[in-house]
């Protein structure tokens, strides 16, 4: 995996490759929510564009996966790639909100998620779907996608569907829930720009 930070501006590319995928990916934490999503799978690549938009991360994903075979890996190593690339862009982490919360209805549908950008990855999902497809995507596979996401990009990651009849309704809010809390997260707090925002000084469980 080779993935390029640039410091000044919170930006990062990455390319990705595996037998099971080809993926590349850009992302921008300061950008306007601009999306280009390729991923073979369109479902998937409706719920990127969700984060996107609701983030304001500009975000450029290609995929080219073992689609023959399943859904799994193009799932599972875009949740990877983009979340690797997402922790290249912030970098050192100095100066951000850090924590972020979002709690978004999407009619009969009210779902809530709360990060840390600890750099401590960890997931608690609380969503059940009536399901097993949603178009051609198995609905197991979103959690894949949030775990996989949040072991990459270093997040402490709750999500929880309140409560919810319409198994699309329930994944799409998901993920505007996550982008907005990430919104609010990576933003730079004017008061402590130059200090990352742990009394340890640094952020990770790791040196």
């Amino acid at each position: 995996m080779d993935a390029q930070p640039n410091r000044s501006a919170r930006q990062a590319s990455l390319r990705r490759a595996t037998n099971e995928t080809r993926i590349e990916v850009s992302l921008n934490l300061d950008g306007t929510g601009l999306y280009q999503i390729s991923t073979g799978v369109g479902f998937l690549d409706h719920m990127l564009e969700q984060l996107s938009r609701h983030s304001l991360i500009d975000l450029q994903v290609t995929v080219e996966g073992d689609l023959h075979i399943d859904f799994h890996h193009t799932t599972e190593d875009s949740g990877i790639a983009i979340g690797t690339a997402f922790a290249q862009a912030l970098g050192d982490r100095k100066g951000i909100s850090r924590y972020g919360e979002a709690t978004i209805p999407m009619d009969e549908t009210l779902t809530r998620v709360a990060l840390d950008l600890s750099n401590r990855p960890y997931l608690i999902w609380k969503v059940a779907f009536t399901r097993d497809k949603l178009g051609e995507m198995d609905t197991e596979l979103f959690k894949e996608w949030f775990q996989a996401f949040a072991q990459a990009a270093g997040v402490t990651l709750h999500v929880e569907n309140l409560y919810g009849e319409n198994n699309h309704h329930i994944v799409e809010s998901c993920y505007k829930a996550l982008a907005r809390a990430l919104r609010a997260a990576v933003e730079i707090d004017p008061r402590k720009a130059d200090a990352v925002p742990s009394t340890k000084g640094t952020l990770g469980g790791t040196l």
